[in-house]
């Protein structure tokens, strides 16, 4: 999906976990009291569940009592907070938690469990190595980047081990039965893949970061949609403002909020079989019809070479964006991490944005 013309560069990511350092964007102030304790916590070479799983057996609690804001990769050096339901007592010793690879950086009290999907964002420091092109070309792409934005795709391990949880959606639609927690995966991972083929076709003619006739506008930073709006004076310098975006749909039950020329290219870009296919199961499963930017201008983009073949990126994402989205626009990038490894916790691929 390359919306800048050929690639810049080859590179690997990941030759080590500090090579990809992710810190969540807090998306709140703790309350300062509440029968929740809020853990932000370094983690290196882990998953987000097996650390929720250590700490419910650090606090004697059960797992269902721990919560956390997002899933992190298990193959990088991240920071995320966790919180742990501790009603009327006060928690183990901090040091009996402590291990490498796991530490605290801060605690603080709070008075409701941490939901899924609350925080701001995601910053990343990323080293690739072994990078492979011209560095004036490199420059010029990342400069691209930063005045234009990237096409906000939906990263490959939303579609699980070699894109099977496709494959797992059609299952399911066809009967099979699955847990909840599955077969939300599985509703996402179908509505992510139609919500990729628009955007590539969007891609493909140029139209991923400007309007069609029947555009539906999405909000900066929100999930609010406005429109069909036809192109105006004021829309089209909003649109320059990075104030609001193009969408795609997030496939559900009802008609496509677009119209004329945006939704006949959604129409298109998803009647192949299997999209049908798709389409189908989540109207079944009684999933609304949603909008998701189709547009993402990463926040403070900046780079430096630390050696003749080795480039550092920093960036920062809304909550739902990839890394990816931004890693693709530059070329090839191998990812060294991507075959599970035994270190704990391990799984066949990285969990999150």
């Amino acid at each position: 999906m390359q919306a800048f013309g050929a690639p810049v560069l080859a590179a690997r990511i990941r030759c080590a976990p500090e090579d990809f350092r992710v810190e969540e964007l807090d998306g709140f102030e703790p309350s300062g009291d509440g029968e929740h304790l809020l853990l932000t916590i370094e983690k290196r070479s882990m998953n987000t569940a097996y650390v929720a799983g250590e700490l419910a057996r650090w606090a004697g609690v059960p797992e269902v009592a721990v919560g956390y804001a997002g899933l992190k990769d298990r193959h990088a050096v991240t920071v995320q907070r966790f919180s742990v339901q501790l009603p009327g007592r006060e928690p183990p010793p901090l040091e009996t938690l402590e291990r490498e690879g796991l530490r605290v950086l801060a605690q603080a009290r709070h008075k409701r469990k941490l939901p899924r999907g609350a925080l701001a964002g995601n910053r990343f420091v990323l080293v690739l190595r072994g990078v492979e092109g011209d560095r004036d070309a490199i420059g010029a792409r990342l400069q691209e980047v930063a005045a234009r934005g990237v096409p906000n795709a939906f990263g490959g391990q939303r579609f699980g081990h070699e894109g099977g949880n496709i494959a797992k959606a059609l299952a399911m639609f066809g009967g099979k039965r699955v847990g909840r927690e599955q077969r939300s995966m599985l509703l996402s991972a179908a509505r992510s893949a139609l919500f990729n083929q628009v955007l590539a076709a969007r891609v493909a003619e140029g139209s991923w970061d400007c309007g069609l006739d029947g555009e539906v506008w999405a909000l900066e930073g929100s999930r609010s949609v406005f429109g069909p709006e036809p192109m105006s004076g004021e829309i089209a310098a909003r649109l320059e403002a990075f104030d609001i975006h193009p969408s795609g749909p997030l496939w559900g039950r009802g008609g496509l909020r677009s119209a004329g020329a945006c939704q006949a290219l959604e129409l298109d870009a998803t009647a192949d079989p299997v999209s049908l296919r798709l389409r189908e199961g989540l109207e079944r499963a009684g999933l609304e019809q949603e909008r998701r930017a189709l547009r993402l201008r990463p926040q403070d983009l900046a780079w430096r070479w630390l050696d003749a073949d080795v480039l550092e990126l920093g960036f920062a994402l809304p909550s739902g964006c990839y890394a990816t989205a931004v890693l693709g626009q530059l070329g090839t990038i191998g990812d060294v991490a991507a075959s599970p490894a035994a270190t704990p916790g391990a799984t066949p691929a990285s969990e999150a944005p």
